[in-house]
């Protein structure tokens, strides 16, 4: 009777407790994806990176995205525009009070702006969606189909964006996309970072190696909170027969190497990982490695908060 009674009273007390506990309406990014453009399992791909991902739903990685909530206004945004748009939005907008106020967009590789498709006629019909792009990136979508339909048909309203120039997103929250090196062959490429009302966050999925950005890294890290930062191979040796000087990413041993000084390394998590990466096997050398170092792969569904 009294270990019913002891039982009885532990479980209100942790009820009365989690009651009384202050709600946190701070923003925070939510991760999407962490996978390349192709996603993992990728197409076509039999080998022992993707096999047996292809009939076990929970082990599919969906592509490099981010999230933005806020939890006080009920306002989300995510950044890049993926082949898994649709579940990605269904994660951000889950809760239907929230509010779907557009999508940032880093360049125009497939992975990062295909999944604008699902706001069309076809799919969603929807109404002038805010798509922020650069304006190479803007040009590419008004001057090239289907994506100009898009614009014609009013499912997105783009809007313009600026090297270094800041957009405040409401009182909480701000955004700034800043160019970055890498394959330009039709838009600039940009990163972002994202100011909360305590901490920031930066974005950079896709970047040739550090040293070819007129940045320095290390300081771009110690200057914020948390950076997602590419880490799409993990090291030469990656992709046999491949001439990776053609495919110029920083390998994820660079840049813990690159990185090896800064000031928390905890903050940086490697995001946009190629199926072949032994990263995405978190059993594997790679994954150990990684962690032994004090640096982190990003996971689906982790939150930062702002």
């Amino acid at each position: 009777m009294l270990n019913r009674f002891f039982i009885s009273f532990i479980v209100l007390s942790i009820f009365l407790i989690g009651w009384t506990l202050p709600k946190n309406d701070n923003p925070y990014i939510v991760v999407l994806g962490i996978a390349q453009d192709g996603g993992a399992p990728h197409a076509a791909c039999t080998k022992e990176c993707c096999i047996n991902k292809w009939d076990n739903p929970k082990l599919h990685n969906q592509v490099s995205s981010i999230g933005i909530v806020d939890p006080s206004t009920n306002e989300v945004w995510m950044i890049d525009a993926t082949p898994d748009f649709s579940l990605q939005l269904n994660t951000l907008t889950v809760d239907q009070k929230r509010v779907f106020k557009g999508v940032f967009l880093t360049h125009a590789h497939i992975g990062h702006y295909t999944g604008l498709m699902h706001l069309g006629r076809e799919v969603m019909g929807a109404k002038e969606i805010p798509v922020y792009a650069m304006p190479k990136m803007e040009q590419f979508l008004t001057s090239n189909g289907p994506w100009s339909q898009l614009v014609d048909l009013n499912n997105i309203d783009i809007k313009d964006l600026q090297h270094d120039t800041t957009i405040e997103l409401n009182d909480n929250l701000s955004i700034t996309p800043f160019i970055v090196p890498h394959r330009d062959e039709f838009s600039e490429t940009v990163g972002y970072k994202i100011n909360g009302p305590n901490k920031s966050l930066i974005f950079i999925p896709d970047i040739d190696k550090w040293e070819k950005w007129s940045q320095n890294i290390e300081d771009v890290v110690n200057d914020n909170d948390f950076s997602l930062l590419d880490g799409t191979f993990y090291d030469i040796n990656e992709l046999p027969g491949r001439d990776m000087s053609k495919i110029p990413h920083p390998f994820i041993v660079e840049s813990i190497e690159t990185l090896d000084n800064v000031n928390s390394k905890s903050g940086v998590h490697f995001i946009h990982l190629n199926h072949t990466n032994p990263a995405l096997n978190r059993y594997s050398d790679a994954m150990k490695m990684i962690k032994t170092s004090g640096f982190n792969i990003a996971k689906r569904n982790q939150k930062f908060h702002l």
